[in-house]
């Protein structure tokens, strides 16, 4: 009977020593940096290839401002209407940009998602 007590408490006692080991060999970590909507990631390549051909520094064309930094662009979205000039609304193109192909429903979908999550740089 001391043999089964005795081996049930080794059990036991190993049970709970394997699980307090403190090795993280099994713990996985998923990586979402990639498939984040910043400013760095997705907005600066989206503004570069649609919107400065007139909103450099200094803006050209008659363009009001520059969008040639974060601060600019944040501040474009949040106080100048930029998603509002830029989205295409009831089927017609937004005002912005005045000539050439108007911004793809993705990118207009990026910059509302990077407003969203609160401008991330």
């Amino acid at each position: 009977m001391k043999k089964i007590v005795l081996f049930t408490l080794f059990v036991a006692v190993m049970s709970v020593s394997g699980c307090s080991s403190g090795s993280n060999d099994t713990e996985i970590l998923v990586d979402n940096t990639t498939d984040a909507t910043t400013y760095t990631n997705t907005i600066k390549s989206i503004i570069d290839s649609n919107c400065l051909n007139c909103h450099t520094n200094p803006p050209t064309n008659g363009a009001p401002m520059s969008l040639t930094t974060y601060d600019d662009v944040k501040n474009a979205v949040q106080s100048r209407g930029l998603i509002s000039r830029i989205e295409l609304s009831a089927g017609t193109a937004g005002v912005m940009p005045p000539s050439g192909s108007t911004l793809s429903t993705a990118n207009i979908q990026a910059i509302k998602d990077w407003q969203l999550d609160g401008f991330p740089q």
